[in-house]
């Protein structure tokens, strides 16, 4: 008898089914992750360096505390890890990814406002607000903020260049300009910024992605290379939040037909 896909007994059990599903959503340090899945730190840690081996989670370590360590699910090695399972079972479980909904359709529904926060506003959340803005079309409404702004970064601009996004003439906010203003996103790409981000309306939900911070001379040299990587980890991200950013609109959507 054929054995199971590792990827079945990695991803199945319980616990570590429970901490994929909390990743999926956020990054998140392990004392986070204990406090949501309400089980001991030491079982927690021991499961996320199973999924981390088996390539389902990476981790960075926090640029604001060098002990801490951010835990992020990979997404896509997921879903082709479990795109790939279906057919040892029968060659017509293949899945297929279905594609977003076309831009004119979204544009019916009400938009969703998405806010993006790094610490400086120029580099991280102007490249992420670009790539949504670019994603999303008119079906998102995006903005992105600084607690401490300075100039958008040359680099930046030249990476989403490559791109055919044209951010030259933008600039950077502060994260105050947004205060009391409704978001239905609010994504820190800044381990920094995270803990000094206000908390917004109730109906915001909080998203924190551990980035590296591209103008950061302290470990290597500021190089459009890196802005470019960082253009690319940024538009992974960006497709699963469409993905989200999607299922709330559908959500939205139905309930007002409901209440009709």
């Amino acid at each position: 008898m054929n054995a199971p896909p590792p990827f079945l007994g990695l991803a199945g059990h319980p616990l570590r089914w429970r901490l994929l599903v909390e990743l999926a959503r956020s990054d998140r340090k392990v004392d986070e992750l204990v406090d949501r899945v309400c089980e001991p730190q030491a079982l927690v840690s021991y499961h996320l360096g199973l999924l981390r081996g088996g390539g389902l989670v990476s981790s960075r370590r926090s640029s604001r505390d060098g002990r801490a360590v951010y835990y992020r699910a990979r997404l896509d090695s997921y879903a082709s890890s479990l795109a790939s399972t279906g057919p040892f079972l029968h060659p017509g479980l293949g899945l297929r990814r279905v594609p977003l909904p076309e831009p004119e359709l979204a544009t019916r529904r009400p938009r969703v406002r998405v806010l993006f926060v790094c610490t400086g506003n120029s580099a991280r959340s102007q490249i992420a607000e670009a790539l949504l803005k670019q994603c999303a079309g008119a079906a998102v409404d995006v903005v992105s903020a600084g607690s401490a702004p300075k100039p958008v970064h040359p680099h930046a601009v030249a990476a989403l260049a490559d791109r055919g996004i044209d951010i030259s003439t933008w600039r950077s906010k502060r994260l105050s300009e947004f205060a009391g203003q409704h978001f239905d996103f609010v994504v820190t790409l800044c381990d920094k910024v995270r803990e000094v981000c206000p908390q917004f309306d109730g109906g915001s939900e909080a998203v924190h992605w551990s980035t590296e911070d591209p103008t950061d001379t302290a470990h290597a040299g500021v190089t459009l290379a890196r802005f470019r990587r960082l253009a690319d980890e940024l538009e992974e991200r960006i497709t699963w939040l469409m993905w989200v950013i999607d299922g709330r609109h559908s959500t939205t959507h139905s309930e007002k037909e409901f209440m009709s």
